[in-house]
C-alpha cells in the first residue's frame, strides 16, 4: 500500500496542523508514503532532506479546482498510490470522487478546528457534508470537535468518524534541552522566573491576555519575565501593549522549528490562555504546544476554549481558566503568581505532566492513522 498526503498545512508553513501533517508523514515507511502540497518560501531545501517524495503544486493554495485536481491526480497515479491522506478535509476533501475513479481504494480526511465553523454556516456546511459521504472517514483531534462537526454529517458518517489527535516527541520535549542558552540569548536571568507561551501572534491565542496580566504578576514576582515565543499578524499590537513593561515580556519573534524544544524548556511555566472569538467560530482546536510544554515538565495554564483543555488534567497538571471572561486577566494572574511563588507546586504538576504526556506519542498517532488506512 502507498499513501498520497494531500495539504495544503505542511512546512515550511508553521502551525499546529503543519507539525501534525509532517510527524505523522516522517513515521511512514518512506517509500510508503508522498506528499503533495502548495508552493511556499524555502520549499526546496526543507523538501530536498525529507526522506519521502514531496511534490509542490505551482499555486500558494490548493483548492479543489479542476486544473489542482488534474495535477494531484497525476501524482496519485506516477506515484503507484492507491490511498489518500487529505491533511485538512475542508477544503480538499472535495477532491475525493476523482481520486476514487482513479483508484483509490481508501481515503481518510482529518479535521482540525476550522471545520467546527464551516459545519456551522449553510453553504461550507453542505461542503463538509459531501465530504464526509465521499471519504472512508473523517478524523477528529477533539471530542469537542466531533461534537461541532458530526451535526453537518450524514448518520453513517457520524459513525465512520474515528479519534487522531496530535503527539508530541517527548525524546525532542524534555527537561534540560537548553533552555539554559535561550535565557542567555535573550538576556533572561538564570534564576528569573519566567512564563514562556509558544504560540502563533493572533488574537485568540491569549497573549494579550498574558500582557494585560503582568503588572498585577510582577507587583507580585517583580523579577518575572514574560517570554513570547513566535510570530503573526498581532504582533505590532502586541509590542504595543507591552512597551510600558519594558523588559519584563521578550519577543522572539519567528523561531525555526528545531529550536522550539529549548525556547519551551526556557520557561518555569507555559500559559496559553487562548479563547473562542467570533462568536463560535474561532476556537482553538486542540493545542499541541501544550503537550510540548507538559513534556518538557513544564505546568500549564490553558484557556477554556474549544478542544484546549483536553490537554491539561485541571489542578494537576496545570490549570484551566476562562480567559475570555470579564474577571479572566485577573484569574490568569492569580494563577501564574500561584505557580511562580509556590515552585513546589509547580515542579510537581510539571512532572505529572510529563508523565502525561508520555501516553501521547506521535508514534502511536502514526499506527492509528496507517490502521485506518487499512
Amino acid at each position: 500500500m502507498k499513501t498520497l498526503i494531500v495539504t495544503n498545512d505542511f512546512p515550511t508553513r508553521r502551525g499546529g496542523i503543519e507539525t501534525f501533517v509532517q510527524a505523522l508523514a516522517e513515521r511512514f515507511p518512506p517509500e510508503e508514503v508522498v506528499v503533495y502540497t502548495a508552493r511556499m518560501p524555502g520549499d526546496a531545501a526543507h523538501d530536498a532532506v525529507q526522506p519521502f517524495a514531496v511534490h509542490r503544486d505551482p499555486t500558494g493554495t490548493l483548492l479543489p479546482t479542476p486544473a489542482v485536481a488534474d495535477r494531484v491526480l497525476r501524482v496519485f497515479t506516477e506515484s503507484g498510490c492507491d490511498r489518500v491522506v487529505f491533511g485538512a478535509s475542508a477544503p480538499l476533501g472535495l477532491l475525493a470522487p476523482r481520486l476514487r475513479a482513479a483508484g483509490a481504494v481508501r481515503i481518510v480526511a482529518l479535521t482540525h478546528g476550522h471545520e467546527g465553523w464551516w459545519a456551522r454556516v449553510p453553504g461550507t456546511r453542505a461542503a463538509l457534508h459531501r465530504i464526509g459521504e465521499e471519504c472512508d472517514l473523517l478524523t477528529y483531534v477533539s471530542d469537542w470537535c466531533r461534537d461541532r462537526i458530526a451535526p453537518a454529517l450524514s448518520p453513517a458518517a457520524r459513525e465512520r468518524m474515528r479519534r487522531l489527535s496530535p503527539g508530541v516527541d517527548t525524546d525532542r520535549f524534555r527537561p534540560d534541552c537548553g533552555g539554559a542558552q535561550v535565557r542567555a540569548r535573550w538576556g533572561i536571568g538564570a534564576e528569573a522566573p519566567v512564563v514562556v507561551c509558544t504560540a502563533r501572534l493572533v488574537r485568540r491565542k491569549g497573549q494579550d491576555t498574558l500582557i494585560r496580566a503582568w503588572p498585577e504578576v510582577l507587583a507580585a514576582v517583580p523579577e518575572a519575565r514574560l517570554l513570547l515565543v513566535g510570530d503573526g499578524p498581532y504582533r505590532k499590537d502586541l509590542a504595543r501593549l507591552a512597551a510600558p513593561l519594558g523588559e519584563a515580556v521578550v519577543f522572539t519573534g519567528a523561531v525555526p522549528w528545531s529550536q522550539m524544544p529549548a525556547h519551551t524548556d526556557a520557561g518555569d511555566v507555559f500559559a496559553m490562555p487562548c479563547r473562542t472569538r467570533l462568536g463560535g467560530l474561532e476556537p482553538e482546536a486542540f493545542g499541541i504546544v501544550c503537550l510540548e510544554a507538559a513534556a518538557v515538565g513544564l505546568p500549564v495554564l490553558v484557556g477554556n476554549s474549544g478542544g484546549a483543555p483536553e490537554t491539561v488534567e485541571d489542578g494537576v497538571t496545570g490549570f484551566v481558566v476562562d480567559a475570555a471572561e470579564a474577571d479572566g486577566v485577573a484569574e490568569v494572574a492569580a494563577r501564574l503568581v500561584r505557580l511562580l511563588q509556590d515552585p513546589a507546586v509547580a515542579a510537581k504538576m510539571g512532572r505529572a505532566g510529563r508523565e502525561r504526556a508520555r501516553d501521547w506519542s506521535w508514534d502511536a498517532a502514526a499506527a492509528r492513522l496507517q490502521n485506518l488506512l487499512g
